[in-house]
């Protein structure tokens, strides 16, 4: 319990600024024996409580965007059950090289072309409409949420900062909702093919609401620079231990 608790607890505060949490959570779980597609059907009860409050927070501070939350959502949805139907049958494997690529794409992208992630302070935002790239790179977002989580994170970030031009902040706000909803996805079909472990699904919970909602007060009290800089770090960590793993 206290390894699920302090695993929750720094996955969810990790979660809320940038992304692979789940990359602490999964092996947690792992611990106490679970095969791989149990780890990551638990490993969702978590993410969806967390994601909750996180989105609750964002919104409470006035910095979720809410009139973009329904077109956002829509090719996430699609992509979160196609993703969540897979993973309930083929081997969790299968996608680790688009994680991989996607975040080290992304490190290259943030240190060569910093703006295309992190837009500078006062860049219009654009509608979801206008934005076929956004609309694709949410679908596989979804996609890849619902299949595996770890490090959706990171390519949700890609497609509301680096296609629609959010701040980091009101990027997390929406990345939430996003996480939150496609977890919740997936957390049906993986309950209805009974591979939720609730229990230590539920610690786990506890944990990465407390980091979350730390997470979120700590974003709104912080610099967009040191937001970036943060997202870069977690960027390469996950990169480096995804290509060990």
């Amino acid at each position: 319990m206290i390894i699920l608790l302090l695993a929750g607890l720094f996955a969810g505060f990790i979660n809320t600024l940038a992304g692979g949490g789940s990359m602490l959570t999964l092996p947690a779980l792992m611990m106490l024996g679970m095969p791989a597609d149990i780890a990551n059907a638990t490993n969702r009860v978590g993410i969806f409580l967390q994601s909750m409050a996180g989105a609750k927070g964002f919104r409470d501070y006035d910095r979720l965007d809410s009139s973009a939350v329904a077109p956002i959502l829509v090719p996430t949805l699609v992509g979160a059950l196609i993703g969540s139907l897979a993973a309930s049958y083929l081997p969790v494997w299968l996608l680790k090289p688009t994680l991989l690529g996607s975040m080290v794409l992304m490190a290259v992208v943030m240190l060569v072309r910093p703006d295309t992630i992190s837009p500078p302070e006062g860049t219009s935002v654009r509608k979801l409409k206008e934005t076929p790239l956004a609309i694709v790179s949410l679908f596989f977002s979804g996609i890849y949420g619902g299949f595996v989580q770890a490090g959706v994170g990171f390519m949700l970030i890609a497609a509301l900062a680096g296609g629609l031009r959010y701040d980091l902040v009101r990027t997390n706000a929406l990345k939430m909702v996003c996480t939150a909803v496609l977890s919740g996805v997936a957390l049906v079909v993986f309950v209805a093919r009974g591979q939720v472990m609730w229990f230590p699904g539920l610690v786990l919970a506890v944990g990465m609401v407390i980091g979350t909602t730390a997470s979120v007060r700590f974003a709104i009290s912080v610099s967009q620079k040191t937001l970036k800089w943060l997202l870069l770090i977690m960027v390469s960590i996950a990169s480096g231990a995804a290509m060990l793993s």
